[in-house]
């Protein structure tokens, strides 16, 4: 479940407090009177068999006696007694639960954990929602609803904080109290045995009362519905989290340099920015970040113009931008001359702009005025330091009336402490973001930038993969499955490069040889250097037990070289099984660089993959990145970005640029192979040499175990090639029809081209001169979990398509349809909506929706073919319904 009865918590009509207590400083009382003083309007009703009353309130024995059923249940009983409470109340119809009680799962006890498994089996039959158990409870401002133990209460506002940790919801809620910042919500989540952070997001994502979202995470459960669902939240409204437990010890046990590097963090992180979720790392950040987000400046580049009256804080802003990946605007001449019309003399002739310590408000009004006119979309930071000479409140007036002016992103800090906090005061009252120091002010534009790159990767449209890419996945499964039946393991190094061809991963010439003598034999005959490696399963990092030989000429240095392999080897690894010897063609590439491509799985996200600076230091210069699979060519350069090796490869002095393109699809090929091969469990490719001729594979190790069948692998559901068909259709000949891909987009560009005004209305109930680009990316970039949309295509032309969103709970979704006008009437729009009809129903959904409007005749005629239930409203908008019942 999803959202599904969330409302009774968040929005409930009445409350029922189980546990409510009298005895002073007990949970129950004190979450009796919290409940009695938040503004709730609907009845509270406490439930106690030996009070008569609880904080002045009519108080009843049991849940029997309750004149009302309750939406909500807040339960403070000991944990024994909560499996049975929950199994009343759902049979008196309560739909949503929270739970304070601790003593479940959290204890580590079997008992603990059997409560727990009752709680949720009692609830299960009346689709009762619990938050909790071990929680501090849920406050909404909006329903006047504190059915907590916190110790005071929130300020309304439109920021919803969702904590698994009680004290840090209750820390967070004084810290906030302290800057007067308000809360749509607060929810303690607890042990999360039923709602967590995918639900929360779900439902916070469409909640009218919240413009911004803060998570503090531990950990995350249902790893894809928390992707899912936090890939729809952030395109809706910012997204902020802070991990705790970031340095938590990784897999001690990784065999591979990818399991090595990723440490838990790094997973989170890339699961972060894959979802377009701002990352910050300490408590004061979060609500910076909540201030500047909230006012959605418009930030267009990551360079920034500074305004001050002070030059020593212009250097200190100037310093934190740089330490931060920023970048100082430039002023061009016309910008120059105008401030020199407006700026005493002895100004700063530069950026940051320093306009003397006499400036007052007519000063930063006039320099601010003419920075919003220079050219670009260029943030402005201004900065004020207190005189004598000057009045800091005229400037922050002049500011805000200059502001008004522009849709340039201003930002401010006005140092000092009494006397700058009237003017921070002013600046909030005009929804412009002010901090205390200059370096909060540039951690705050540092924010909007990353938020701005987030939601780009989001909507970012990918260079298509190269045609010449078709991987032969079945004989990559034939590979595996053979090598599954010797038992689970590392692949030996002849299937490592079969399984490479079958993905189009460039590899060296190899051969695999069981003696020293084959050896020499097989260098004999290539007639060409070679390296030699030492083939043993037992073995994974070879150079560390001096089992590899590098640059050996000719026959007799392949000789040597074998035997005094097996010499070291037997001292340093005498239990090591030893199969022969690899023998590779010795590749020569000066100033190629190495870099690390690689696999493995975390425990909750499921398999990731890493980019980054390769070689025999790897763990030593730990330049890496991770990023959760599938990949594309946009999110495969995106994650090389990140790393400090990327900038190199972009070329430096007389050094050409690598083969960026060539390394993109190298990674989305690894990508695949993961994606397409579920008993990968490891993979490492270090080096893989990368120069301005291409790449190459000089040494890979590939790690399988057999599959867990019928459970979700990957956090992020893949292309599903296998709805992949092919039909016939009389006048139109052969159609493909096939799941959308981010980079159809094109192909959308030139489908509306080909369609009608009149039918662009139709379908977007609205005049469309050309497609915004907002709107193809929502078309052509969907969350393939919860969406589906098949594209119809003759040739490489898309000439329609259909497309269904469920909701999170999959059981309604909204469907539409949409045929290209010169090729109506020959049974393409029929066959789109049987193709997604059949999808909804294969995957649970029960019933398909759309509002069409009155005039559309023709879908209208579609619907009632396919049995739509049709139903007219008087705004001129017809709501059809089909049901998906299993017999249909």
């Amino acid at each position: 479940m999803s959202i599904r009865n969330l409302d009774a918590i968040f929005r409930p009509r009445s409350v029922a407090l189980i546990g409510a207590s009298t005895r002073p400083h007990a949970i129950g009382a004190l979450v009796a009177r919290n409940l009695m003083a938040g503004g709730f309007d609907g009845p509270v009703m406490p439930v106690n068999p030996h009070h008569e009353a609880v904080d002045g309130v009519l108080a009843y024995k049991d849940i029997q006696s309750l004149p009302v059923t309750p939406d909500l249940a807040v339960i403070c009983t000991p944990p024994d007694t909560v499996p049975g409470i929950i199994s009343e109340l759902g049979k008196r119809g309560t739909r949503g639960a929270i739970v304070i009680t601790a003593g479940f799962r959290e204890a580590g006890s079997a008992h603990g954990m059997e409560l727990e498994a009752q709680m949720l089996a009692a609830a299960r039959p009346n689709l009762m929602r619990i938050v909790g158990p071990n929680c501090v409870g849920v406050l909404s401002t909006p329903a006047g609803l504190n059915a907590s133990f916190a110790h005071i209460a929130p300020k309304k506002g439109h920021v919803a904080f969702v904590a698994q940790s009680g004290a840090m919801l209750t820390t967070v809620l004084d810290w906030a109290r302290a800057r007067d910042i308000g809360f749509s919500h607060l929810v303690s989540l607890g042990d999360m045995a039923d709602v967590d952070f995918g639900d929360m997001l779900d439902y916070l994502a469409t909640d009218p009362d919240t413009s911004a979202i803060m998570l503090y995470v531990e950990a995350v459960t249902q790893s894809r519905k928390y992707m899912s669902a936090a890939r729809a939240a952030s395109r809706l409204k910012p997204v902020i989290a802070i991990k705790a437990g970031r340095h938590a010890a990784a897999a001690k046990a990784a065999a591979s340099h990818t399991g090595a590097l990723a440490g838990i963090d790094g997973v989170y992180d890339a699961a972060f920015r894959r979802a377009g979720i701002l990352r910050v790392y300490d408590l004061d950040e979060v609500f910076d970040a909540v201030e500047t987000l909230a006012t959605r400046p418009n930030v267009g580049s990551d360079s920034l113009y500074i305004l001050t009256n002070g030059g020593g804080v212009g250097v200190l802003a100037t310093d934190a931008l740089m330490d931060q990946g920023g970048n100082l605007a430039e002023l061009g001449k016309d910008t120059i001359e105008k401030l020199n019309g407006v700026l005493p003399a002895t100004w700063s002739h530069g950026n940051p702009v320093d306009i003397i310590g006499d400036a007052d408000g007519n000063r930063y009004a006039a320099a601010l005025k003419v920075l919003t006119e220079a050219p670009g979309r260029d943030a402005i930071l201004v900065l004020n330091c207190p005189t004598a000479v000057a009045s800091g409140l005229d400037a922050a007036a002049a500011i805000v009336e200059a502001a008004k002016e522009t849709k340039r992103a201003i930002l401010t800090n006005w140092l000092g402490s009494e006397g700058a906090e009237a003017a921070r005061q002013i600046f909030a009252k005009a929804a412009l973001p002010t901090y205390e120091t200059p370096e909060k002010a540039v951690r705050g534009f540092m924010h909007l930038v990353r938020y701005r790159r987030g939601q780009e990767t989001l909507m970012e449209v990918p260079p298509s993969v190269p045609g010449d890419f078709a991987p032969d996945d079945a004989c990559a499964r034939a590979i595996v499955a053979a090598a599954l039946k010797k038992g689970p393991g590392w692949l030996g190094e002849p299937d490592v490069h079969a399984l490479f061809e079958c993905y189009g991963i460039p590899t060296v010439r190899s051969a695999t040889v069981k003696s020293v003598d084959e050896a020499t034999a097989k260098a004999t005959q290539w007639n060409c250097p070679v390296a030699l490696k030492i083939f043993s399963p037992d073995i994974t990092h070879k150079s560390d037990v001096g089992g590899v030989a590098l640059d050996l000429e000719n026959a007799d240095a392949v000789r040597g070289a074998g035997e005094a392999m097996l010499t070291r080897i037997a001292k340093a690894r005498p239990d090591a099984r030893i199969d022969g010897f690899v023998v590779q063609e010795m590749v020569r590439r000066p100033g190629a660089f190495e870099l690390i491509l690689g696999m493995a799985s975390d425990a909750t996200f499921g398999p990731f993959l890493l980019f980054g600076h390769g070689g025999t230091a790897v763990e030593v210069i730990g330049d890496k990145c991770l990023a959760l699979p599938p990949l594309n060519m946009a999110l495969a350069r995106e994650m090389m970005s990140h790393t400090r090796i990327w900038k190199l490869l972009q070329g430096y002095r007389d050094r050409p640029p690598a083969a960026l393109a060539d390394i993109e699809l190298t990674l989305v090929k690894i990508s695949q192979l993961v994606c397409d091969n579920p008993e990968i469990s490891e993979l490492d490719i270090n080096p893989l040499l990368a120069d301005e001729k291409g790449v190459i594979a000089l040494d890979a190790r590939i790690r399988v175990v057999m599959d867990t069948p019928n459970t979700p692998r990957l956090a992020i559901r893949p292309y599903p090639k296998q709805l992949e068909s092919t039909e016939h259709l009389a006048g139109i000949g052969d159609v493909l029809l096939r799941p959308v891909k981010p980079e159809d987009m094109p192909a959308f560009t030139e489908l509306f081209a080909k369609l009608t005004k009149e039918d662009v209305r139709l379908r977007f109930f609205q005049s469309l001169q050309s497609p915004p680009a907002g709107l193809l990316a929502r078309l052509t970039q969907i969350d393939y979990d919860r969406e589906m949309a098949f594209v119809a295509f003759r040739d490489s032309e898309v000439i329609g398509v259909s497309r269904i969103a469920a909701d999170p709970d999959n059981i309604r979704a909204e469907f539409a349809v949409l045929v290209r006008s010169d090729l109506k009437g020959h049974g393409l729009g029929r066959l789109l909506m049987d193709r997604i009809a059949g999808y909804a129903k294969a995957r649970g959904t029960r019933e398909l929706f759309g509002d069409v409007l009155a005039e559309n005749r023709q879908m209208l005629a579609l619907c009632h073919d396919l049995g739509c239930q049709i139903s007219h409203t008087a705004s001129g908008i017809v709501r059809v319904t089909l049901p998906l019942a299993p017999g249909r």
